[in-house]
């Protein structure tokens, strides 16, 4: 009874397990597990590390300048040329910190003078020792750039070693600085912009009008061309292969097709409702709100109803022939088998659907920035990732966003599989 009592609970569960199952099983699955062992690592790497990324980012006040620590940066010009012995040349150093926020302590300046050269001014920072020249300074301020000038006077040795110029040996620096992405300095500042800012509910609105448009639309479509295609009629094959075109196709391509076509003032399908007398003014399909954001729901629908299609497809083929044949002598139409036969045997797999689209809608960005740019009310929150941390710079304000799509999408899928429709069986 001892014995037992201070088995652990894992070492329980195994014996449990391999009573229930043999000792033989046990092993194979111990087996399966430590060969998926490193594929679930890298896939854990893959998707944990960029994530702790995002909120290590998200909560610190950085922007695109600040990714690296600041540094010195030096650069060197002379005055004057030395043609003759007691030719006099100027020597600048012009030193600044890389960053336009953060200083840089502690900076050293190396730099090696050519032979013969004999020092008539040197800056009060720094010490010339025989060839070499070592500039200290304490501190370098951001936006702000030091100076530090020499004057040199030629002899008859610079002339006997071929006249080498200063410039043949570029000044080195080197200094201390603090840098933000990687110190314990955080601040909820990021998420305050991001919840302060005016648009911030409307960007909310529109991401979820677009992301539920256009999943439902591209779920409808998909059925809608899987029942087409389970009827047989000539060409059928090949209008399967014309369905994939929108998916197959480069988005970078069809997204300037579809602005071509709907351009206002030269667009093909202005060209035929006007000439056809439907609308007397041309429509501006991407430049103008409601119409704009009603055409990308329209885009994404049309884009990605071929991925659904597949499924539906797939999904209509492996049911039981014999259960229409009986609704069709029982005198069902056609939209009754539909609706009482196939629906009810779709829904696990278009709920699925749902929510894969749903994710990948909500976290698109280059269609809706391909054919609007994020204008004319089509301003998503993957849109403004991309404006708040490339567009004015301000990285740690994008990674707040981003923070933001994760809780959403983890919100929406808790709730889906919460009370999300399941198969029958599931």
């Amino acid at each position: 009874m001892s014995d037992i009592s201070t088995r652990s609970a894992s070492d329980l569960d195994l014996i449990a397990a391999a009573k229930r199952i043999g000792p033989i099983a046990l092993r194979e699955m111990r087996l399966a597990f430590a060969m998926l062992a490193p594929t679930i690592l890298i896939v854990l790497a893959i998707v944990l590390i960029p994530l702790a990324a995002n909120f290590w980012i998200s909560v610190k006040p950085i922007g695109l300048a600040e990714l690296r620590a600041a540094a010195p940066l030096v650069r060197e010009r002379e005055r004057g040329t030395l043609e003759a012995v007691g030719d006099t040349i100027t020597v600048e150093y012009r030193v600044r910190s890389s960053s336009p926020s953060e200083p840089v302590t502690e900076v050293v300046i190396f730099d090696t003078l050519p032979p013969g050269l004999e020092p008539v001014e040197t800056a009060p920072e720094c010490v010339l020792t025989g060839a070499e020249i070592r500039c200290e300074l304490s501190i370098l301020e951001p936006k702000i750039q030091t100076r530090l000038n020499f004057a040199f006077t030629a002899t008859q040795a610079y002339f006997d070693t071929g006249a080498p110029r200063l410039r043949d040996s570029d000044p080195t620096a080197s200094g201390e600085s603090d840098n933000v992405l990687t110190n314990f300095e955080f601040t909820l500042d990021n998420f305050a912009k991001v919840f302060d800012a005016d648009e911030f509910w409307e960007v909310l609105w529109v991401s979820f009008v677009y992301t539920l448009g256009g999943t439902l639309g591209a779920l409808i479509l998909g059925l809608f061309a899987a029942q087409l295609m389970m009827t047989n009629f000539a060409g059928r094959g090949i209008m399967r292969g014309l369905f994939l075109f929108p998916y197959v196709s480069p988005v970078i391509a069809v997204a300037f097709t579809w602005v071509f076509l709907l351009d206002p003032f030269s667009g093909t399908v202005n060209a035929i409702l006007t000439s056809t007398n439907v609308t007397s003014e041309t429509i501006n399909f991407l430049g103008q709100r409601g119409n704009a954001l009603a055409t990308v729901i329209a885009f994404e629908a049309w884009r990605y109803f071929p991925l659904a299609f597949l499924f539906i497809l797939a999904r209509m083929q492996s049911l039981a022939a014999d259960l229409y044949e009986a609704a069709e002598m029982d005198g069902a139409t056609p939209f009754q088998m539909f609706l009482h036969i196939s629906l009810p045997q779709l829904i696990g797999i278009m709920s699925t659907l749902f929510l894969l689209r749903f994710i990948w809608t909500f976290n698109k960005f280059d269609d809706i920035f391909l054919l609007t740019g994020g204008a004319s009310g089509t301003r998503t929150f993957t849109v403004n990732v991309y404006e708040q941390a490339f567009a004015i710079s301000n990285l740690g304000a994008g990674a707040a966003v981003a923070v933001c799509i994760f809780f959403i999408l983890a919100g929406f899928v808790t709730l889906y599989f919460k009370y999300g429709p399941k198969e029958e069986g599931m």
